[in-house]
């Protein structure tokens, strides 16, 4: 078939055909972009990550990307161009969430005076209540074992799915789901005593 960009016609074929079948849905032509820039993408990827299996996953998720987003393409600069953009975009976006994570696990890990203002639970509820039951999260969260810990963070606080946790963490998505129910029931825990505490110190000061 002529009109089968995977068949021995590609090659014959210009990019900005390819790209305008892309807009418009073509499987098919999103297949040959993906084969024609696979290779620079990931090997980008690979240079800026430096860990050949988180590439991978971040080339697949880069032109799941372009896929969403080919239609914002208007052909001002080269697509390899726009490509490059988008790739550095989306690597940047998994290394800002790794520092998120690295930061929130380092400042509960080695927690400051616990009368420091809380900066990233219920930032949004400014007031008193807001503030107390903020610093009664963080008091909770900063009591859970390291293993809790970091499920709950990545699953409830940075919105990881199971099967991204597990990736990161190199454990199965079952463990993954395991930990984290373990972790919400110890919270709640925590957050049960620390409420009864605080009752109990009203009291004491009535």
């Amino acid at each position: 078939m002529k009109d089968t960009l995977t068949g021995p016609t590609t090659v014959e074929r210009s990019e900005g055909e390819v790209i305008a079948r892309a807009r418009r849905g073509d499987a098919g032509a999103f297949e040959y972009l993906y084969k024609a820039h696979c290779r620079h993408v990931y090997s980008l990827c690979l240079r800026m990550i430096r860990n050949p299996a988180e590439a991978e996953d971040l080339t697949q998720q880069t032109f799941l990307q372009v896929f969403r987003k080919i239609g914002t393409f208007r052909g001002e600069s080269g697509f390899s161009t726009w490509l490059h953009r988008v790739t550095v975009n989306i690597v940047l976006m998994r290394l800002r969430q790794r520092k998120r994570t690295e930061v929130l696990l380092e400042d509960l890990d080695h927690p400051g005076s616990d009368n420091e203002a809380p900066r990233e639970f219920g930032a949004s509820d400014t007031s008193m209540f807001g503030a107390i039951d903020r610093l009664n999260l963080r008091r909770a969260i900063r009591k859970l074992p390291s293993g809790y810990k970091r499920f709950f963070l990545l699953y409830d606080v940075l919105g990881y799915e199971h099967h991204e946790i597990a990736q990161r963490l190199g454990c199965s998505t079952g463990c993954s789901k395991s930990q984290l129910h373990k972790a919400r029931k110890q919270l709640r825990r925590l957050l049960q005593e620390e409420r009864c505490v605080a009752r109990e110190a009203d009291v004491a000061a009535a």
